[in-house]
């Protein structure tokens, strides 16, 4: 590094202990120093568990229960493992091809089993709503979109772009409750647009109606020769690693008096956080932007209002989804996941468990989802 961007690195960390706003080139390595030690630690746990040691379930969880409330109130510094999870990247997106292998490029057949698949609610891999009382995880799933729809205010004859539309479940949605609604899907993943295109041909889905245009593909390649009145993206932000750059696109998507909703995994520490473990195994690159990132990004589209859904209600969508996985093993073992099975079963129950126990950390007021609702700045 050049002395330079040294001190802009120094400027953006946050200190291991004490006032989080003093930097000092000392505070600064002593944070980073005690982060190998967390991340070596971590990395230690898990590729140990994925590779044959037999820790149950209890263990697991009574370890993240110890130390996990301990690093989100007193040392989120060492939740931040790289440098680039401070601050916005150069490129929209890091790593997003890895990202399609590793994670939405996986045999559909798990997938299915694992985030649910009805007529209605397809597989989708976001936070369900149970603070409203839902029973199941399809009903979670019915109601955050029925929330999402109240927020952002969908009339019937809106044209909506989906920014990252997964398998068409928040489209096929919306479309089965206004028949004049026109959606537009974005999306990169190439296998998660084959089953919307197979969808596409089905006369039982909303996909089928001629209301519904996939296009495959990256943001920065995007091009609509029409406006949108609105924009919506759920889950996608946590592999954007630029949100300044991205709003400046979405904002040339939009009707001047058209909103944006973006739905994100987030957290109410002082910086953005991630884990070695999540960017080897899950998502490469990905990161938890800090609540107050998206409204410090208003030069092209500005936060209105805000929203944050307590960590508990993606715990319980966890723990749904672990079940799911277990429950379907007989079924999903002889699928394709170019390892070995029992070490892809290890490497996403590892995961599974984690992030459960991690949104329900600290009752869930530390690390849950953040809603945005913006418009044109």
């Amino acid at each position: 590094m050049t002395a330079t961007s040294i001190g802009q690195t120094i400027q953006r960390h946050i200190p291991l202990t004490g006032n989080i706003h003093g930097k000092s080139s000392l505070a600064y390595t002593t944070t980073r120093g005690a982060v190998k030690v967390v991340n070596a630690a971590q990395m230690s746990l898990a590729e140990a568990y994925i590779n044959g040691l037999e820790v149950p379930d209890a263990v697991l969880r009574s370890l993240f229960a110890t130390y996990m409330p301990v690093l989100f109130k007193h040392f989120p510094a060492l939740l931040a493992p790289y440098e680039w999870v401070l601050t916005e990247t150069d490129h929209v997106a890091e790593g997003s091809r890895e990202l399609m292998k590793l994670q939405y490029d996986l045999p559909q057949g798990m997938l299915n089993r694992m985030l649910g698949d009805s007529p209605v609610i397809y597989p989708k891999y976001s936070m369900g709503l149970w603070e409203r009382g839902a029973e199941n995880l399809e009903q979670s799933q019915i109601q955050m979109l029925d929330d999402l729809i109240e927020k952002l205010g969908i009339e019937d004859g809106d044209r909506i772009l989906d920014f990252g539309c997964g398998w068409g479940c928040v489209p096929n949605y919306i479309m089965s409750k206004f028949p004049n609604v026109q959606f537009t899907g974005l999306n990169l993943s190439h296998e998660q647009c084959e089953y919307i295109r197979q969808k596409m041909q089905d006369p039982e889905s909303h996909l089928s109606s001629g209301r519904f245009t996939l296009f495959e593909g990256d943001l920065n390649e995007a091009e609509f020769a029409e406006k949108f009145d609105k924009i919506l993206s759920v889950g996608v932000f946590c592999h954007v690693g630029n949100l300044t750059n991205a709003f400046r696109k979405l904002a040339t998507f939009l009707k001047p008096q058209g909103k944006v909703f973006i739905h994100i995994i987030t957290v109410r520490t002082p910086n953005n956080i991630s884990s070695v473990y999540t960017h080897k195994y899950i998502f490469p690159h990905g990161r938890y932007w800090n609540f107050d990132a998206v409204p410090s990004c208003n030069q092209d589209l500005k936060t209105v209002q805000r929203w944050y859904l307590n960590g508990i209600n993606y715990s319980k969508t966890f723990a749904n989804w672990l079940k799911n996985f277990d429950d379907s093993q007989a079924e999903v073992k002889t699928l394709d996941y170019g390892m070995d099975y029992q070490k892809f079963r290890r490497i996403w129950r590892f995961y599974l468990i984690w992030l459960g126990f991690n949104f329900a950390t600290c009752d869930g007021e530390i690390n849950g989802n953040g809603q945005y609702l913006l418009e044109l700045a």
